[in-house]
């Protein structure tokens, strides 16, 4: 006799389209996975380093969310470069600082 095993993949992740747009988030915080991961892969933050700097979140948490991370890292990095692009975008025709050409006040 066989005894059912739920699988939990991502127990600690959470996706809901009225948080954060729908982005994967550690779920009860609004922590978005991709944070987590740009902190780890980006800054060289290691995941103590993350409870560090985000005291709220557990270490099976984190874990989580770099776990998410890799597991859909082409398509989140893909969104990631296409959400940098726009805001370059935006930059481009938007000057931020007073007295140059195209400032409103």
């Amino acid at each position: 006799m066989t005894t059912p095993v739920k699988h939990f993949k991502h127990p600690y992740i959470s996706i809901n389209k009225k948080i954060r747009d729908g982005e994967p988030i550690i779920a009860g915080t609004g922590i978005r996975v991709l944070d987590i991961a740009i902190r780890h892969e980006l800054m060289g933050m290691s995941p103590e380093d993350i409870i560090i700097a985000l005291p709220h979140l557990t270490f099976s948490q984190v874990h989580a969310a770099l776990s998410y991370y890799y597991d859909y890292k082409n398509e989140m990095d893909k969104k990631w470069k296409k959400s940098i692009e726009n805001i370059e975008k935006l930059k481009k025709g938007r000057p931020s600082i007073p007295g140059e050409k195209g400032w409103q006040d």
